[in-house]
């Protein structure tokens, strides 16, 4: 039976937090504070305890901190924690809000000392290599794609505008409003701002 995906991030949090000791002993001061993580439509509750581990709330009585994550946030994560922090709304108690976020942000997940305690050192090594490149080469290929999918709707179909274009035609809209607002205001019928 597969744990409850509370329970699992929860427990993969412990588990950056326990590599993570620097992150503990920053955490520990709060112990007892809880704090509310919600990406809609999931919410997870979670109280510090006084090693600077967290342990699952199931129902926040009232959350020190609610931090609300954007609904696009597996997308945001594959860009990195960092751009995914730096889009979420964080609210409440500005110490603690400004301490989580500091962990969060900086927590770093070792994955080569977690694969060689079951493949060795070497082994651990070339799979996070492969791994990094894997997902460099998924993220190039993305966003070439958008690249070829933008130039072929401006360029090729006429479906969109291009860039440039729209951003001229938008300064000369303005320019003629001026100019019209000016004409106006000579006429008595605007009054310039």
């Amino acid at each position: 039976m597969l744990p409850h995906p509370a329970t699992a991030l929860i427990a993969a949090l412990n588990h950056l937090l326990q590599g993570n000791d620097w992150a503990r002993k920053r955490l520990a001061p709060y112990a007892g504070r809880q704090a509310l993580i919600g990406m809609p439509p999931f919410q997870i509750g979670f109280i510090v305890t006084s090693a600077g581990d967290v342990e699952l709330v199931v129902e926040p009585v009232t959350p020190d901190v609610t931090i609300t994550m954007p609904a696009d946030s597996p997308f945001r994560l594959l860009d990195g924690f960092d751009r995914l922090m730096g889009a979420a709304r964080v609210e409440g108690n500005a110490e603690f809000a400004t301490e989580l976020s500091f962990v969060f942000r900086n927590l770093r997940w070792d994955a080569a000392e977690d694969l060689s305690k079951v493949f060795g050192d070497v082994a651990a090594q070339r799979m996070v290599q492969l791994a990094t490149g894997a997902v460099d080469w998924q993220r190039q290929a993305a966003s070439n794609l958008a690249d070829n999918v933008s130039e072929y709707l401006t360029m090729e179909n006429d479906w969109l505008v291009p860039r440039h274009e729209f951003d001229q035609f938008r300064t000369d809209l303005t320019q003629l409003d001026t100019a019209l607002c000016r004409l106006e205001a000579r006429l008595g019928r605007c009054q310039p701002g």
